[in-house]
């Protein structure tokens, strides 16, 4: 017996996108299945290990354990719509420079747990960042380079806000 499907709107990354997809997907399926956004990882289906983590209305989201159907309507940001035409966010510049990615497997959970908190607070403190991403597992760095990465991403999007408000 075929699979029941359910048409979903979805705003993805700032794109509104229709689709037919089978009823008991998760946004996770979703995105990586019917969307072809693989940054999202597939780790341990039971929202343990935040690499499928995403920012559903501002707010990081284990998507692996969210029903699509409970994203129609709200704004879902991916790994993918981080970068914008200038570039990679400060925060991916971050990484990069911090060595705070290894594998890179838990990266994309870890980078939008981590803009949705720089998105709420501004200067966060270590404690901040550390109770952040507490809910994205990583068995390769150790975190201390993650945190220095966030905390340096922090510092340079409060250095460029300041001289866009002083540029107007």
């Amino acid at each position: 017996m075929p699979a029941v499907t359910q048409i979903v709107r979805l705003n993805v990354n700032g794109d509104l996108r229709e689709i037919g997809v089978p009823m008991h997907f998760t946004l996770l399926e979703t995105l990586r299945y019917e969307l072809g956004l693989t940054g999202s990882k597939q780790g341990c289906d039971k929202g343990d290990c935040g690499a499928c983590t995403v920012i559903l209305d501002g707010r990081p989201t284990l998507s692996c354990i969210t029903p699509v159907c409970e994203a129609e309507g709200h704004s879902v940001i991916t790994v993918e719509g981080l970068a914008d035409a200038d570039g990679p966010h400060p925060l991916q510049d971050a990484f990069d420079l911090h060595g705070a990615a290894q594998c890179g497997f838990c990266t994309p959970g870890i980078l939008c747990s981590a803009i949705a908190l720089l998105e709420q607070t501004t200067s966060p403190s270590r404690r901040e960042v550390k109770e952040a991403l507490a809910g994205n597992l990583c068995r390769c760095t150790g975190y201390s380079k993650i945190y220095d990465a966030v905390m340096s991403a922090a510092q340079r999007l409060q250095v460029e806000a300041h001289l866009d408000r002083s540029h107007r």
